[in-house]
């Protein structure tokens, strides 16, 4: 199997992948790792990972043309037997690490369309670019360029739910792509009468994004708010230490956001807090990992019977496109 991740994950994505029992690094460059599977050992949720082709076939050539037929007769081959009978996603990626690369694998796959037209006209025509939304797995093309003459390419795809998320010029920073990538990871949103709790707001970018979707925002932070963020009507900045605001009594917020420049440690026991108070009812949390070690981290997040993951009926954990140094936690508390 083929893992993809941000480039300069790569370690701690094959250090996650060897800590769940995946099978043995066998090769890796910018942005993935080559595993050998293990029979009969389930693919787990995996953190650092934004997709998983599964069970790749490599294919090698010189030349664009030699390429994209080499790709086509694998694609044809795999399909005998197939129906296809409504739009099946081709997904083409490569890393922008490598200069150039980008530009020549959107030649093979331009020259890749031309020959399956040629081939399978009906099935061509039937073929979208998009990446399917959320964490599933998927079927159709999925292609990942190593370099100039050589890409992996799977029918089957484990998708993390990843994305690269459209930025807002009113946003009051670049965290406000991170919150709206965690929704697309979640499965739902705020909207309109729902009541949100950013901890640790400023400059605003959560608190934006929840309010332009009509939600409630209550924004605690002692810094200033910015953008589309200040004296936004439904943002209400209280200048406070988030590790001490509380709901009022037995009025829950339908949100809580976290993503504070902090301990991750005292960030969780914080946000344990709000679960196991059932202060919320849905949460996205960012932990940073920059001076502690990642993966310990992640184990604590996904394992401990302390962690707000425990409280959950629907919880994940990702290294996100937007992420640095951290990772997101998104989860739906158990009713």
């Amino acid at each position: 199997m083929l893992l993809t991740c941000q480039s300069g994950f790569e370690e701690l994505l094959r250090a996650e992948a060897a800590a769940r029992g995946l099978g043995a690094a066998l090769a890796s460059g910018a942005g993935w790792v080559l595993l050998e599977a293990k029979p009969g050992v389930g693919l787990p949720e995996l953190c650092f990972a934004h997709r998983v082709l599964l069970e790749p076939a490599e294919i090698g050539a010189d030349s664009v043309n030699a390429l994209a037929g080499r790709l086509c007769d694998w694609f044809t081959a795999s399909m005998r037997g197939e129906k296809v009978e409504g739009a099946w996603p081709s997904v083409w990626q490569a890393p922008i690490e490598i200069p150039g690369l980008g530009r020549r694998l959107g030649a093979v796959e331009d020259e890749f369309a031309v020959l399956l037209k040629k081939r399978f006209s009906r099935v061509a025509k039937l073929a979208a670019p998009e990446l399917p939304r959320g964490t599933r797995t998927a079927r159709g093309l999925f292609v990942f360029a190593a370099d100039f003459g050589r890409v992996f390419a799977a029918r089957s795809v484990w998708l993390g739910g990843q994305r690269r998320m459209a930025d807002d010029p009113a946003a009051p920073s670049r965290s406000y792509l991170k919150v709206e990538e965690a929704f697309s990871i979640l499965g739902r949103e705020p909207g309109p009468g729902e009541t949100v709790a950013d901890l640790g707001a400023a400059p605003g970018g959560w608190s934006y994004s929840a309010a332009k979707r009509g939600a409630q925002v209550v924004a605690i932070d002692n810094g200033p708010l910015k953008g589309g963020a200040l004296g936004h009507p439904l943002i209400e900045h209280r200048m406070e230490d988030a590790f001490h605001f509380r709901p009022a009594a037995g009025i829950p917020y339908d949100w809580l956001f976290c993503d504070m420049v902090e301990d991750p440690q005292r960030v969780l026991d914080l946000v344990t807090q709000w679960t196991r108070g059932r202060w919320c009812r849905h949460f996205v949390v960012n932990l940073k990992f920059g001076h502690a070690d990642a993966l310990a981290l992640l184990d604590q997040v996904q394992r401990s019977s302390g962690s707000p993951l425990g409280d959950c009926a629907v919880a994940h954990v990702r290294h996100l496109f937007h992420d640095r140094e951290e990772f997101t936690l998104v989860g739906t508390l158990a009713t």
